[in-house]
């Protein structure tokens, strides 16, 4: 008879055990990178300027790839992305095993988590290889954006298995990338605008560009054609149906943080909230663009989906998920990072982001054509949202 030992390892799988050994590299580059700055930062991590400053060295450069993972929440940090991965495997394993503490089944209940952060590291790699050079120690670039886009999008839509990670990786490198460079260099710059309107509709346009592609050309993904999959925020391993509660607002407020990255669980955002609070605990100007905003920025965009889970309660009843976290990775960040952390700005934007952003994402995803990922009327929601309200939200502060 198997010991329970055996029965865990033999249920693990290739991609189960390349995690794992990514999240150990991980630990480990971490440990290296506090032996190399020790003596010159001494007890303090060093700052994000200091990271572009130390631009191409590999040390630096290995950082910033790092940070592009927790990019999606404005953290920008090492710590706050080994985190978000060691939270989000937790709660995949929890949910593989069925624990009663695992929260919102990761990845909407569907199993393919393994398969989406592959194929979204992959897409992280692959971008930075190809486009690393477009980053400056003055310059920053949008070289996280294929990590929490296509890639990951075109496995919820096609399915698990190395044929669609490999092209969503390559597709997202290729096209989401380039794309949120173009408009971020060359509209939201010129015109300063706030860049996260760049880099998610660059995400729009890229991905609704690769879906036509997979649409004309299946053999990139599966010779079937795709049905939109139904997104659950229960286990598929437990019919019980939530209270809605406060206890259940309070959770779904903590899964919001780790929605952008196609997890949405309390674990993962757990793990992403303490790495990226540990970054500012050891150096205040290294997470959040060195901006020293980050108490704020997260009270920001708790707020924010407070407000949107409790004012669109019923369509959490009615649909099982409603985008709220939406203004959380957009209307919000943009709004503290642009006007700074004033209790004016926060509520502000978190009012009317929450207002906004949500009932807009399903308006337009609900008229997106079914081979097309869904996630594609949020970024659009995300781009509209912030390019309406910051302005308003400067008027508001200046009267």
């Amino acid at each position: 008879m198997q010991t329970s030992i055996e029965k865990h390892r033999s249920n693990q799988n290739p991609v189960d055990r390349a995690i794992i050994l990514l999240m150990f590299a991980g630990t480990l580059l971490v440990a290296w990178l506090s032996l190399t700055y020790r003596d010159t930062w001494s007890a303090h991590w060093p700052s994000y300027n200091d990271l572009l400053s130390s631009l191409p060295e590999p040390s630096a450069w290995l950082r910033w790839v790092l940070g592009d993972i927790s990019e999606v929440a404005f953290y920008k940090h090492e710590f706050a992305s080994i985190g978000l991965l060691a939270g989000a495997y937790l709660a995949y394993w929890a949910n593989r095993c069925g624990k009663r503490w695992q929260g919102f089944a990761i990845s909407y209940g569907t199993g393919l988590w393994p398969w989406i952060v592959t194929s979204s590291l992959l897409g992280l790699l692959l971008s930075n290889l190809l486009w690393g050079w477009t980053v400056t120690s003055n310059s920053w670039q949008p070289t996280f954006a294929a990590f929490v886009s296509l890639p990951a999008a075109m496995v919820l839509m096609f399915g698990g298995g190395w044929k669609v990670a490999i092209n969503g990786a390559i597709l997202g490198a290729l096209l989401v990338t380039p794309m949120c460079l173009l408009i971020v260099n060359y509209l939201c710059n010129p015109l300063a605008l706030p860049v996260v309107i760049g880099n998610v509709l660059g995400m729009a346009i890229a991905s609704v560009a690769a879906f036509l592609l997979c649409r004309y050309w299946p053999g990139l993904v599966k010779t079937a054609p795709p049905s939109r999959p139904t997104v659950s925020i229960a286990s598929p391993n437990t019919s019980k149906t939530p209270d809605f509660g406060v206890v259940w607002t309070l959770r779904r407020v903590l899964a919001d943080f780790s929605e952008a990255p196609f997890c949405g669980n309390e674990l993962a955002s757990l793990g992403l909230l303490l790495g990226v609070l540990l970054a500012y605990t050891l150096n205040p100007l290294s997470p959040a663009y060195g901006s020293g905003l980050l108490p704020q920025l997260i009270a920001g965009q708790a707020l924010t989906s407070l407000i949107g889970v409790l004012v669109w309660r019923h369509q959490w009843k009615l649909r099982g998920w409603y985008p709220t976290y939406v203004p959380l990775v957009s209307v919000v960040p943009a709004a503290v990072l642009s006007y700074g952390g004033s209790w004016q700005v926060i509520v502000s934007s978190a009012w009317l982001g929450a207002l906004v952003a949500p009932p807009l994402a399903c308006a337009i995803s609900a008229r997106l054509p079914t081979d097309m990922h869904a996630y594609i009327g949020n970024v659009l929601s995300m781009a509209a949202s912030t390019l309406l309200i910051i302005p308003l939200i400067g008027l508001l502060i200046a009267t």
